[in-house]
């Protein structure tokens, strides 16, 4: 039986869970629930705290595992990345009060406060910076205005937070982050459930990236039409009643859909149609 960490709360926890009901598997309905056994598919998922997943998974004790990609590096443990999810997006970064610290050329004998030690060690000892790391379980952002450090290192999404404790962003970010699916390093990847969970969540990430276009369109005017609508191989193409028609099928980006959509009818395409993808194999 297949064991996988799935973070129990946070933002990685919700798209998690739905990631992997899209997926085909069975997953927990009460949040108090620690584990879920799904015997159609012979897994059990474990309900854990995001930080805890990676060492849990690099010991052995689980197989896979969902979690951030800044906690993967943050805890150091032996765990490799098997695929992206497209979810949780984070941009991990430097931040002071405006004035105080130039730039990351200025960061020798200052005090960091972070809640990623290993991450903020780790970046700065691959750059011969020679500055202290404070390590704080969380809220960094008073650690300046409270006299613990000179500057912070810390996830930042809009930015709200930092500017509400009058910091800044200083620098590039350390780290652009998202979830991933870990598991240990040396495992073995292709072993059949694996390779299988595998498929199952790249088909979720392709159809939630591509919708199915259908529409048709003049057989004089199909070359122009299938240069806009390529598909994944190639586009289905089947004869009308109508002579000198033509139906045409095939997979577009969502992100470009509309403009795609405003081409084809340019062109004397009709019956244009957009249809939500489920799931797939590719």
């Amino acid at each position: 039986m297949l064991r996988i960490a799935v973070p129990n709360k946070g933002t990685l926890s919700k798209p998690a869970i739905e990631m992997l009901r899209e997926a085909g598997y069975r997953q927990r309905t009460d949040d108090r629930d620690l584990a879920c056994l799904d015997t159609d598919n012979d897994i059990e998922f474990f309900y854990l705290r995001p930080r805890d997943i990676a060492t849990y998974v690099g010991s052995g004790d689980l197989d896979l595992g969902i979690t951030g990609q800044d906690l993967l590096v943050d805890g150091g443990t032996p765990v490799e990345q098997l695929l992206e999810l497209g979810f949780a997006g984070a941009t991990f970064r430097f931040a002071a009060p405006q004035g105080t610290v130039a730039d990351l050329g200025s960061l020798d004998g200052k005090r960091i406060a972070t809640a990623y030690p290993g991450l903020v060690e780790r970046y700065l000892e691959e750059r011969d910076i020679k500055a202290r790391v404070v390590e704080l379980d969380g809220a960094v952002e008073n650690a300046v205005r409270l006299g613990v450090a000179d500057l912070i290192a810390d996830v930042v999404a809009t930015g709200a937070t930092l500017r509400q404790a009058g910091l800044v962003p200083i620098g590039d970010p350390i780290m652009v982050s998202e979830a991933a699916l870990i598991h240990r390093t040396g495992d073995d990847p292709a072993q059949p459930q694996v390779a299988q969970l595998l498929r199952r969540l790249q088909g979720v990430l392709v159809a939630r990236r591509y919708v199915m276009l259908a529409y048709d369109c003049r057989a004089d005017r199909l070359d122009e039409a299938v240069a806009l609508t390529p598909g994944i191989e190639s586009p289905t193409v089947s004869p009308l009643h109508r002579e000198g028609w033509v139906a045409v099928q095939a997979m577009v980006q969502r992100a470009g859909m509309h403009r795609i959509m405003d081409e084809l009818y340019d062109i004397g395409a009709r019956a244009i149609l957009v249809t939500d993808i489920h799931a797939c194999r590719l």
